[in-house]
Parts: C-alpha cells; structure tokens; sequence
C-alpha cells in the first residue's frame, strides 16, 4: 500500500517508516528534518506540516501522522491539532484511503504534562472520532494511538537524568517506557491488520493511568 508518515525523521516516525517498509508497503516520509533512510520503497519530503500548500502525493492509502511537538506554548495546538487536521483533510479523504492512525498521547486521555499540549492531543482524539465518521463510507478505519512514556529524542532530558528517569518509572506500573518500535508494531496493527476498530483511542501507557494508590 502507499503510505505517508508524518514526523517521520525520527522517534516514532521514523519507526514506523521502517516498519512498514520492512511489511513491503511505498512509505513517503514527511518532516521538516532531512533523514538518511536510503531504504528501497522510500521516498522523504521535507515539508513543514503547517504550511498548507502541501506536496502532491497521490492515493495515499494509509496516513499515520506521527509529527508534534511538546512545547508547553499554544504551538502545541497549531502543530499538534490545527495543522494535523488540514493535513489530513486534504490527503485522506478520497476513495482510496483505507486507514489513519493519529499519534495522540495518554495526556490528550488523562489531562496531564503542559495544558496546550494536553488540549492538543485531546483535541486529536476527538477530531479522530469526527474522522472516523466521515471516512467510514470507504470502508476505511482511523484510531488514535495514546502512548504514555516513549524512549525518544523528545524525552532526552528525563532519560539522561537518572534520578527523574527512576521516578517517571515509578509512575508506571510495569515501571518502564516503551520504545518506538513497539509504537510502530501498534501502528501497523491499527493500519494493516485491523478492520473492524475504528473512531477509538487506544492507550499503551505501561499502566500510568491505571496506578494508582489505595488508602484505607
């Protein structure tokens, strides 16, 4: 299938990149950063995804959109939110689309970390339902995916920091973070594999919604 990964320099983009071309699907990568992936089947674009007079790409099949930023400022909103929903609004809807995946986070679930960021990633869990309404006449899905704690550029400084890495993990129950090719493979089964979810939010948090302490 053709498919376009947004943020995909890096983090989970790129993760998801590989994991779809590995699968043997066309991935057309789009970032405001260059990347040295040379892999066969891949194609990158440098575009800053708020600027909206966008790149050709034609039938793109699968969208993930995997760029944001966490600024704690209202740019948080125009990247994370404003500028996903035209992306999406001008490549995904078409007859040939078959799936989006919009990376969202715990926090757009659970309200925590920096508000604007926060609203933001709320604001695309409900954009996502509203989009799963409309494509549905495809026959097409589209699911947010909410990861809690990811090892990625993003997060360098709780992960170089050994006393506030240890306390991140303490509000995990299984007391760790994911990496991103583990955000890849549930992007892949929420794109490729299934069929039948759709307008959900799937949270993959290491259980750091669930602790929680009991007193009596």
């Amino acid at each position: 299938m053709n498919v376009l990964v947004t943020g995909a320099a890096g983090g989970i983009g790129r993760a998801v990149c590989e994991k779809f071309l590995c699968e043997g699907h066309r991935v057309t990568g789009m970032d405001i950063k260059k990347s040295d992936m040379t892999e066969s089947g891949y194609t990158h674009i440098i575009h800053d995804i708020k600027d909206e007079d966008y790149p050709e790409i034609t039938d793109v099949e699968i969208l993930i959109n995997s760029a944001g930023i966490q600024s704690g400022t209202p740019e948080d909103i125009s990247l994370n939110l404003n500028a996903i929903i035209a992306l999406t609004e001008y490549y995904a809807l078409h007859d040939k689309i078959r799936s989006v995946v919009n990376i969202a986070s715990a926090s757009g679930i659970t309200g925590s970390e920096f508000p604007h960021y926060a609203a933001s990633k709320g604001g695309l869990i409900t954009y996502t339902k509203n989009l799963a309404l409309r494509i549905s006449e495809y026959g097409a899905c589209a699911n947010a995916l909410c990861p809690g704690g990811v090892k990625t550029d993003m997060n360098e400084h709780i992960l170089n920091d050994k006393k506030l890495y240890y306390a991140v993990l303490n509000e995990a129950l299984l007391h760790k973070w994911a990496e991103p090719g583990e955000m890849a493979e549930w992007c892949y089964f929420l794109a490729v594999v299934n069929k039948s979810m759709t307008g959900e939010a799937l949270l993959v948090d290491n259980g750091e919604a669930l602790k929680s302490n009991f007193i009596w």
